[in-house]
């Protein structure tokens, strides 16, 4: 919201403050205080907390935020003053379906960054979900440019990046595996979130370090006036939170916790067939995960935050002869920041976190056992300065600094006499650093720019590497309902994940630049078109972007991972681009909202011969798997009554590339012996699989109890059983008679049929 130029010359006082929900009294991101007469306002950040310059005298004020309802007060500006607004939850019956928290349709034309989106724990848990566990991430796969990466898993392609180059922030900490159950779910519980942030492109410049996008989740800080609890009890698991104030006025608590019980029946089927020497056991599975999150006042101007995540995913089986096989991995997080006020137009958060990964594997057959793992952990400091210097110009610049310790492979084999014990450690450290500027340029009400600079930093040992990112984002209004915008960025990566994707059991390595391991840079342009159209109810984008990307990384076939002293010589360093159009319709006020999103893009990679090698695919281009030429989701959301909500969502994709022999032949050695099969390959990922689609469905019916909320939910994932491909293999065909192949049939494994779940929920 910009003001005329003209107008610079008036007496101008501060009007600062948060804005919060009437009922929680938790503060509101996003949340809007605007003087529509002049054509200025503000938005909340993370805290809640809202800073705007205006002229001296009389002023009509509007506040507003989806979900609740819009306050109007007039107020007299004669010198700076602190403001705080409690709005209360809407009160007409379609309050309900309403998305709270997410930025309104004007506030997102108006806005000069793109290819960003807002979403909450509020819409995530109105869609249907796979076996009834809201996740927030794959909400997330449902907007444009963001892909999974197949059947059942969890992990996000952005315009064309690998996994690995997404940057998960938990309240300003590194998540470094954002997943459970081998990519099924998330690790951010919804009870926990508040609100997720994701950036496609157009990086502001307070964040670095990934090529391909940022997921900045921030959680709930509970409510400050009463004690609350709410949970839900589901197919595979259940949920609990406690909240309430740690001193009324001052500060608050929030726990939450969850956890999935596989395990309790699988135990239970393996104790009634425990007789059965032939029973194959079932391998006992279950995950965990703990968030904490408190605050507290130590004045007007000081507020800390602590938050505390603790997740871990359990694997054993073990069998009747002898052989025991345990494979864990887990997130652990913490994070302080200090939020200090200097005056209504400057201040500054401070965090220092602690976060770490570690996956490991043991085996042990009768006294023998072997295992392996890896681990990262990190130690940061980082500081954001904001200064609202007037209605035209807000700076932000910061630096962090992190200290990196990895694991990069541990290995030990022993024996139980004693006789055998073998132990190997390969680890390495790196310094990573930065420090950034940026400007929020309101030129005119029709121009505004959003530009900035981030210089980066490594060092692992004596190897050294840096960079320089320019930021820019623009918006340009052609009318009240129409915006052109621009953006561009360029990203390092200094640490990689090396993942054997050969691995029956996925192998997470992270890895730092160093010797002949360069950083990973991209580069990436965007432009779009908004429209509001239908009086304001909907908003229409058109974003074309392209993305470049050198030293991308990718390991040699037959590549020894773990405990390898030279894992610098199994890399190969190869280019890639991606480029597409993303078309996104949405909805957010009425009986029925939802969005619409299509995507056309293509990804390409070029690795050529390098090291010894023919590099990948004879240095030819090639698609990588999670190339996708379409991509269409449809989300609908429709209030039936009061007591019910109707729910649905479509996906559509282009199959995944992949690699198929495309002919065979046979030989014997000598006549007479048994003959052998070999298999002829093409080009990498010639083949697609086929078309993906599914369609989910729910419905919620919300109880009226005399205290606090119920609701039951049915959701129902892949409602018409469609048999998605999870891969392909080939089974051989013989002739009866001479049991002779004669030739092979392609087979189709899919994951999941139609799967409906219950889950309760409550509120108290």
């Amino acid at each position: 919201m910009g003001a005329p130029l003209a107008g610079w010359a008036q007496v101008r006082f501060t009007l600062s403050g948060y804005i919060r929900a009437a009922d929680s009294k938790e503060v509101l991101p996003g949340a809007t205080v605007a003087a529509p007469a002049l054509g200025l306002g503000a938005t909340t950040d993370s805290t809640g907390f809202y800073s705007v310059a205006l002229p001296a005298g009389t002023q009509n004020l509007v506040v507003s935020f989806i979900g609740y309802q819009t306050l109007t007060r007039t107020i007299t500006l004669t010198k700076n003053q602190r403001l705080s607004f409690s709005l209360p939850a809407s009160t007409n019956e379609l309050g309900e379906v309403v998305v709270q928290g997410s930025a309104t349709l004007e506030q997102k034309l108006r806005a000069p960054q793109m290819s960003v989106e807002h979403l909450t724990a509020t819409e995530a848990k109105l869609l249907p979900a796979l076996f009834g566990e809201v996740d927030i991430l794959k909400t997330l796969q449902l907007k444009p440019g963001v892909q999974n990466g197949g059947e059942g898993t969890s992990g996000l392609f952005v315009r064309g990046g690998s996994a690995d180059q997404n940057l998960f922030l938990l309240d300003d900490a590194v998540v470094y595996n954002p997943s459970h159950l081998f990519g099924l779910f998330s690790v951010f519980n919804s009870d926990a979130v508040q609100s997720v942030d994701l950036y496609k492109g157009g990086f502001p410049a307070q964040f670095g370090g990934r090529l391909s996008s940022v997921v900045d989740v921030r959680t709930r800080e509970g409510n400050p006036e009463k004690i609350g609890v709410s949970g839900g009890i589901g197919l595979i698991s259940s949920r609990l939170t406690v909240e309430g104030p740690i001193k009324k006025g001052k500060g608050s608590f929030l726990v939450s916790g969850r956890r999935t019980y596989f395990d309790v029946f699988t135990r239970q089927i393996n104790k009634l067939n425990d007789s059965d020497p032939d029973y194959n056991p079932i391998p006992d599975y279950y995950f965990y995960d703990f968030n904490l999150k408190a605050n507290y006042k130590l004045g007007d101007r000081d507020q800390v935050f602590l938050t505390g995540y603790l997740g871990r995913d359990i694997f054993g089986f073990n069998s009747t002869n002898g052989f025991n096989f345990d494979f864990s991995w887990g997130n652990t997080v913490g994070a302080l920041r200090w939020n200090h006020v200097f005056s209504p137009k400057f201040f500054v958060n401070t965090t220092v976190s602690t976060t770490g990964y570690k996956y490991q594997i043991g085996n042990k057959l009768d006294q023998f056992g072997f295992g392996i793992s890896s681990d990262i952990k990190d130690q940061a400091i980082r500081t954001d300065f904001d200064y609202l210097l007037n209605d035209h110009h807000t700076f932000k610049f910061g630096a962090t600094v992190t200290n990196h310790q990895f694991g990069v492979g541990r290995l030990n084999a022993n024996s139980g006499d004693g006789t055998l014990n073998i132990n190997s450690d390969v680890a390495y450290t790196g310094q990573e650093a930065a420090v950034y500027a940026s400007d929020n340029f309101r030129v005119n009400k029709d121009l505004q720019l959003d530009y900035g600079l981030r210089l980066t930093g490594f060092q692992s040992g004596s190897d050294h590497y840096g960079g320089i990112e320019p930021r820019l984002a623009a918006r340009y209004s052609l009318t009240d309902k129409t915006s052109l915008k621009l953006s561009y960025a360029q990203m390092y990566q200094y640490v990689h994940l090396v993942t054997n994707s050969g691995a029956t059991l996925p192998t997470d390595i992270w890895y730092p630049s160093r010797l002949n391991v360069k950083p990973q840079r991209s580069q990436q342009v965007a432009t779009g078109v908004s429209f509001l159209l239908g009086k304001g109810k909907f908003l229409l984008t058109d974003e074309v972007y392209y993305k470049w990307a050198s030293n991308q990384v990718d390991f040699r076939d037959g590549a020894q991972l773990f405990a390898n002293s030279d894992l610098d010589a199994e890399f190969l360093f190869g280019k890639g681009w991606s480029y597409g159009n993303e078309i996104y319709l949405e909805k957010k006020e009425g009986r029925t909202t939802g969005w619409i999103g299509y995507t056309l893009a293509w990804t390409k990679r070029k690795f050529p011969p390098q090291r010894g090698t023919t590099g990948i695919n004879n240095g030819a281009t090639f698609y990588p798997t999670y190339d996708r030429r379409h991509n269409l989701t449809v989300v609908v959301l429709h209030q039936l009554s009061t007591r019910f909500n109707l729910t649905s969502s479509f996906v559509f994709s282009s199959g995944n590339p992949t690699t198929l022999p495309q002919s065979r032949f046979i030989y014997q050695d000598t006549y007479g012996s048994d003959y052998s099969v070999v298999p002829i390959y093409p080009e990498r990922n010639s083949y697609r699989l086929a078309s993906y689609h599914r369609l989910d469905l729910g419905i919620v019916y919300k109880f009226r109890p005399r205290h606090g909320e119920r609701d039951l939910t049915l959701s129902i994932y892949n409602a018409y059983n469609h048999r998605n491909p999870y891969f392909v293999y080939f089974d051989q065909i013989k002739d009866e008679e001479t049991n002779l192949i004669t030739g092979y049939r392609a087979r189709q494994v899919s994951l999941f049929p139609v799967i409906p779940a219950l889950t309760y929920n409550f509120k108290f």
